[in-house]
């Protein structure tokens, strides 16, 4: 989409040429790490030290150190930048909170970064700590944080650094509806970005600083509206919906950078995948004459440092204390086998799709879905542990909410059935609605008989769906989710909403209940 609205005007700014420049400015940067710290697979999950040996993940920390470093070696002038949410996804993040971030930044050398909204899931509190151990600013513009005691002397709306002899301004921006998304509290209020973003420019400007970037963890579209309507911004660089750019992929959502006017704005995917690498040069008056680049990805390619794999195994090793941690208690066993539950309704995929539906039923969400090739292993009856759940749960999927047409549902729900023989993954678990497959008819046309909230679907009608992010952004062939509406696919780990719920039930008996209707013969 972006490359179609866009790819004009970049290709104009890259044309413009330097012949008046007299600063160049090499921006590397990150966004949406969420405590990815050892190295992911190709869906963004976990990844195996086979696998890993094997060539085949990508990200860590580790590649990153390498990577920063090389980046610097080949650039005069250089900063290191986070777009936001290096804030929860792994158990490193449940143990260490933000301390192993604020290493790990620190051993990069980051020079900026702006909160994103996991930053405030733990409250102020671990918010000021991660603020209070980095050795760079935390950024943050669009919020009143002068009631907040935790926060009000730690986080600036803006800074200024000096790079090659130059004055750089950095800006952060957060989440307007953060307060809807995560745990700020009630002494932070959150504010327009477009105004406060001005706001921060203009008293940059009468300061003297004419190169301005923006560090914003607040989705393409926010970036976009701000650089078209704030004067004087010249980066923007992103995060929060996880945008991938690039001028080579074809599967990119727009050229690296997306120019606005004179502004150029990037984002680098997420989970330390790929480190951005933006080439900038400015005119005299700090106009952007030059702009080019290309995110690098973290593959096999990029060797892993040394001791930083050391750092992080040693971290890791506590983490087993979190997995023998006993949360709940199961009446009976909670069956969680791929030979049930990729070909029919099982306990195990009513409890995930139950958890699911429940965690976001108040915002207007009817409908739970669930993979079954996310559901990976029984529970025996007993003792729950911690362990147990991310056995079931190993591939750190978020929340994801999003909003659809009955014909869209169908259309899943056929796909979900359309390779059952082969005991496929894509066999959905459900909450908040039933229905019947029958197997034999031809696929395409097996789903009948479906009901949401006890009333017959309608094809025309909108229904806010949850699952998970693999699932929504097109995994197991849900390609019908990727236009859905409103969606949002960065809620919390799938495994902790879980835990939580088996928490509020007390001893939880599994159950099956006919919400899917198998016809066989």
């Amino acid at each position: 989409m972006f490359a179609r609205l866009f790819t004009t005007s970049c290709a104009l700014a890259l044309c413009a040429g330097a012949a008046s420049a007299e600063y160049s400015l090499t921006i590397l940067h990150t966004n949406d790490f969420h405590a990815r710290f050892e190295p992911i697979s190709r869906f963004d999950s976990g990844c195996s030290d086979e696998d890993n040996a094997a060539g085949e993940c990508f990200g860590g920390s580790a590649r990153l150190v390498t990577a920063i470093a090389d980046a610097r070696a080949r650039h005069e002038n250089s900063i290191l930048v986070d777009g936001g949410d290096q804030f929860q996804g792994t158990l490193f993040y449940t143990y260490y909170k933000g301390a192993m971030a604020a290493e790990f930044m620190n051993l990069m050398g980051y020079d900026g970064m702006t909160v994103g909204n996991h930053e405030f899931d733990d409250g102020p509190e671990v918010l000021r700590g991660f603020v209070d151990t980095v050795d760079f600013p935390v950024l943050m513009s669009n919020a009143d944080i002068s009631g907040e005691e935790l926060l009000s002397d730690a986080i600036m709306p803006s800074t200024v650094i000096e790079v090659g002899g130059e004055r750089i301004g950095m800006i952060g921006l957060t989440p307007e509806n953060t307060d809807e998304l995560a745990s700020p509290g009630p002494n932070v209020t959150f504010t327009d970005p477009v105004a406060a973003v001005q706001a921060q420019v203009d008293a940059l400007t009468a300061d003297g600083v004419n190169k301005i970037i923006v560090l914003s963890h607040s989705g393409m579209g926010v970036d976009m509206a701000v650089a078209e309507a704030v004067e004087g911004v010249d980066v923007i660089v992103g995060g929060h919906d996880n945008t991938y750019l690039s001028n080579v992929d074809e599967d990119a959502e727009g050229p690296y950078p997306i120019m606005v006017g004179d502004t150029a704005i990037v984002q680098a995917y997420a989970y330390g995948k790929f480190l951005g690498e933006l080439m900038v040069t400015f005119d005299d008056d700090g106009v952007i004459t030059e702009a080019m680049g290309e995110p690098i990805i973290m593959d096999a390619s990029v060797t892993e440092d040394a001791a930083a794999v050391a750092r992080i195994d040693e971290l890791a090793a506590p983490l087993d204390e979190i997995r023998n941690e006993v949360v709940a208690e199961a009446v009976d066993m909670i069956v969680g086998d791929r030979g049930v539950c990729r070909a029919e309704e099982c306990s195990g995929g009513n409890l995930i799709a139950d958890a699911m539906l429940e965690r976001v039923a108040d915002q207007g969400i009817q409908i739970g879905f669930m993979n079954s090739g996310g559901i990976r292993a029984n529970i025996e009856a007993g003792e729950i542990t911690k362990g147990e759940v991310l056995t079931v749960l190993p591939f750190q999927n978020t929340l994801s909410t999003f909003f659809v047409s009955g014909q869209v549902m169908l259309d899943a729900l056929e796909n979900g059935a359309s390779q059952h023989e082969d005991g496929s993954g894509r066999f959905p678990q459900v909450a908040g609605m039933s229905y019947t497959v029958d197997l034999t008819q031809e696929p395409g046309s097996r789903i009948s008989d479906v009901m949401v909230a006890g009333a017959p679907i309608d094809p025309a009608a909108t229904y806010g769906v949850v699952s998970n992010n693999f699932v929504r952004n097109g995994g197991d062939g849900y390609s019908m989710f990727l236009d859905a509406e409103n969606a949002y696919d960065f809620g919390p780990d799938l495994a902790d909403v879980v835990i939580e719920y088996l928490q509020e039930q007390g001893p939880y008996q599994p159950y099956t209940d006919g919400r899917i209707t198998m016809i066989t013969e």
